[in-house]
């Protein structure tokens, strides 16, 4: 594993092949699980406060699962997460088109329609940004761990064909969470991890 400040990161984040494709898995993660996104308080209320410009691009059920729930909710863990429609199943806040799922918060965003407030560079929860990497929050560090799931095989092997790393395909995620400094760091602790000889 790999420490940088208060954040202790798997090898496989820096290790692992991993290069998204949608064409393939049909964005599967913002149906499939029995939660929603991870949110931070902060993304909680900038959710609430952009509901006037996402929910026209939602979906009705979206919106009902809104309108029923939330803009957020706790879920049976106690996490902030966003609301499921009829409480499993896809995101509240995912649209589909031609047979893809995709953020329509983010599509919403694409269009510019905040870009002059606060809330100007928020584009989707950085949790769906950073998947397939997960992170838990303890009370003195971040443990960033690769989240593996069958439904990402074929990003495993474009990445594998591609010669792309997870960390390098999420890196903008990680700036935006962490910052440039801290992927950085990163970056010097891969290209030094992968020097090392296997034994």
């Amino acid at each position: 594993m790999i420490v940088i400040d208060k954040t202790i990161i798997s090898d496989d984040v820096v290790e692992k092949p991993f290069a998204c494709e949608v064409s393939q898995c049909k964005g599967a993660c913002c149906v499939e699980g029995d939660s929603g996104a991870p949110l931070l308080w902060e993304e909680a209320l900038t959710l609430e406060t952009l509901q006037e410009y996402i929910l026209p691009h939602l979906t009705e059920d979206g919106r009902q699962a809104i309108r029923q729930f939330g803009a957020w909710q706790w879920d049976s863990e106690g996490d902030l997460v966003t609301p499921l429609i009829n409480g499993v199943g896809a995101c509240a806040y995912a649209i589909t088109e031609n047979g893809i799922t995709r953020c329509g918060i983010e599509q919403a965003w694409s269009q510019g329609l905040w870009k002059h407030t606060a809330h100007a560079g928020f584009s989707k929860p950085v949790s769906c940004h950073l998947y397939p990497v997960r992170i838990t929050r303890y009370d003195t560090y971040d443990a960033v761990n690769y989240h593996r799931w069958n439904i990402c095989a074929p990003a495993c092997t474009a990445g594998r064909n591609q010669g792309i790393r997870l960390f390098e395909f999420v890196r903008q995620a990680l700036i935006r969470r962490y910052g440039e400094q801290w992927y950085e760091q990163l970056n010097g602790a891969a290209a030094q991890l992968a020097s090392q000889p296997v034994e």
